[in-house]
């Protein structure tokens, strides 16, 4: 599975274990982590259970009835001891337990956590087991989870969130594409292996957009506000609070001045839009011009949610109006350099995490981050562990590099009270002449050309 390397090496590690393990795995559904444990299992000896939103009674029926049918087996109790007793895999090896979708089960019934701590420890089944819980719903596995499992979570072997996959794993995913092209399509799609895998590398972004997202018959039209209102109620409230932070507006103030609901409202939302990893609060790197940064700052997580509610949502008639064509002449082509911008500095920073790793950067990473200033910025700061720094410029749109750039960085360093023991100045495009003449005077200057990276 293209991406996901890590997740299963470390569950191929797991299963090697002696003894029983339990697992959780969640993430959403868009991020695959069904079509991960599939790969997983597959050449493993399984039993699958999905676990549909029904009734206790309906639930125990349906399981019940799988399980007779999987094995061959008559069961005449109604309880998860009974049914997780006749599994097996038939030949003394490990056996993968699958509930997918277990949230639905153990809302309802307490008692199947205590028929699946009791399948780990043998005391159901003989045979080595590895018991896999996964959900799609990230809120419930992290906020009500493990007030559920209580002192039962000691016993729980690991837990793994199946996050977006990285920059690289798309560079990969779209082989058709230059550096560029595939930095446009992670600030349009983010790291989703469903959109990635629905995205055309043979066709440049302006026909993706209009084809996949601004078309109504497009896989990923709408699919940012069904996102939202399969989670979320009140979606009116949601939507307002969403298209003002794609805006630009990210202080607590300023969404009250521009939406008119009350702070604490809209601490509550924002709270709730978190939970369901949609937005996150933003923090500028701590350097000694605390006093200088900007602070209480909020941003759209999701980059399909943000592209949507930046250039889509605010035009809602035209969409539907224009061709998309049309569209995305008027109110997307004239802005998506500025847009990619951020997404831009997140490949820089991978990049820099990837150097890390082969030990090719001058200091090893102990923190980094961004600096947000009243009156300036620092796009990438990088400090190891005796507080040395590498300062780090991006730039994506603008047509070089230019010495001038590089002045209003310092100007930003001087508010931030920073100082650098070495700079990369990452760019898109090109480095003016100027520029070029101080790196060569100047060994802790490192030049990255994007299309070389």
């Amino acid at each position: 599975m293209a991406g996901r390397k890590a997740e299963l090496q470390y569950l191929e590690e797991m299963y090697l274990q002696e003894g029983n393990q339990l697992l959780i795995l969640y993430g959403r559904k868009e991020n695959e982590g069904r079509k991960l444990i599939q790969d997983f299992y597959s050449g493993k000896k399984y039993f699958y259970y999905y676990a549909p939103e029904v009734s206790p009674q309906a639930q125990r029926q349906r399981m019940r009835q799988e399980i007779a049918d999987c094995y061959q087996a008559v069961i005449s109790e109604d309880s998860y001891d009974t049914f997780l007793k006749r599994i097996k895999s038939g030949d003394g090896s490990k056996l993968v337990v699958v509930i997918d979708e277990f949230q639905h089960i153990l809302k309802k019934e307490e008692g199947f956590l205590e028929s699946i701590l009791k399948l780990k420890g043998k005391k159901l089944y003989p045979g080595p087991v590895m018991i896999l819980l996964y959900s799609s719903s990230i809120a419930w596995v992290e906020q009500e989870l493990p007030q559920i499992l209580g002192t039962a979570g000691k016993k729980i072997d690991g837990q793994m969130k199946i996050q977006e996959l990285q920059f690289l794993d798309l560079v990969r995913s779209l082989p058709n594409y230059s550096v560029r092209e595939s930095v446009e399509a992670y600030g349009v799609i983010g790291g989703v292996p469903e959109y990635i895998r629905g995205w055309e590398d043979q066709r440049d972004i302006r026909y993706n957009i209009c084809t996949h997202i601004l078309s109504e018959y497009g896989f990923l039209h709408g699919k940012a506000e069904e996102i939202i209102g399969a989670q979320l109620r009140e979606l009116s409230v949601y939507h307002t609070i969403l298209e003002v932070l794609a805006s630009g507006k990210h202080k607590l103030n300023d969404i009250y001045q521009a939406t008119g609901f009350s702070r604490a409202k809209i601490s509550v939302y924002l709270k709730n839009l978190m939970e369901f990893d949609v937005v996150e609060k933003i923090y500028s790197f701590e350097t000694g011009g605390w006093q200088n940064a900007q602070k209480g700052l909020y941003q759209i997580k999701d980059t399909f949610i943000n592209f949507w509610f930046k250039f889509v949502y605010p035009h809602l008639s035209d969409l539907h109006r224009l061709t998309p064509e049309a569209f995305y002449d008027r109110y997307i082509e004239k802005e998506l350099e500025q847009y990619l911008k951020r997404y831009f500095v997140n490949v820089c920073m991978e990049y820099l995490k990837l150097q890390d790793m082969v030990g090719k950067l001058p200091l090893k990473i102990h923190k980094m981050g961004t600096w947000i200033g009243k009156k300036g910025h620092i796009d990438i700061i990088v400090q190891n562990n005796i507080r040395e720094n590498l300062i780090c410029l991006c730039n994506w749109s603008e047509p070089a590099m230019t010495f001038e750039m590089c002045q209003q960085l310092f100007e930003s360093m001087d508010q931030a009270k920073l100082t650098a023991n070495y700079y990369y100045l990452f760019t898109a495009k090109s480095f003016d002449e100027q520029l070029l003449q101080v790196v060569a005077e100047d060994d802790r200057i490192l030049l990255v050309d994007m299309n070389r990276m």
